[in-house]
């Protein structure tokens, strides 16, 4: 059965850090470009990072850039996001999802990646107090 399996949110101040994992089961994480979005409470989910295949490119949505850095290790099939100078913006549940096209969706300004596409890990919530 393919599976993703996302952990690592909790409470965090503002500029903290968090690392989120995203665990594949069922599939090789380096066959499919594996993404992370979040949504916060009334608004739509977007994208945040992506990593493709191969040889690992990733894309980011502006206001993370810098901030947060997406990574996989392979033989853990498990794909990372570190999240560091947190802020209260960043506030929303976290999720992670696979599918053979999905950087195209990550950076601002791009369409919305279907929630009825590809492979979604149940979300993980990650809140940044002030």
């Amino acid at each position: 059965e393919v599976q993703l399996q996302a952990s690592g949110g909790g409470l965090v101040q503002a500029g903290g850090s968090l690392r989120l994992s995203c665990v594949a089961s069922g599939f090789n994480i380096d066959e499919y470009e594996i993404g992370w979005f979040r949504q916060a409470p009334g608004k739509e989910r977007e994208g945040v990072s992506c990593i493709r295949p191969g040889d690992g490119g990733t894309d980011y949505r502006g206001s993370v850039k810098a901030r947060f850095t997406i990574s996989r290790d392979n033989a853990k099939n498990t794909v990372y996001l570190q999240m560091n100078n947190l802020k209260p913006d960043d506030t929303a549940v976290y999720y992670c999802a696979a599918d053979r096209a999905i950087c195209f969706y990550v950076p601002t300004g791009r369409p919305s990646y279907s929630t009825n596409s590809g492979t979604w890990g149940q979300g993980t919530l990650v809140t940044v107090s002030s």
